[in-house]
């Protein structure tokens, strides 16, 4: 089974969602429940893809 680990909470998920959230511009990949804390009125939120195992 393919995982990657969460660039915020840093745990291992087989779903994951590309996303900017920062003024860095930078992709990283986050889980479902920190993808909904992060995007919540942040005006850098940018969504880019799913990735799945």
């Amino acid at each position: 089974m393919r995982a990657k680990y969460c660039k915020l909470c840093e745990k291992e998920f087989s779903v994951m969602y590309r996303i900017q959230y920062d003024s860095t511009k930078k992709w990283k990949f986050v889980c479902q429940a920190c993808l909904l804390i992060v995007k919540e009125n942040n005006l850098y939120y940018r969504y880019g893809g799913t990735w799945k195992k």
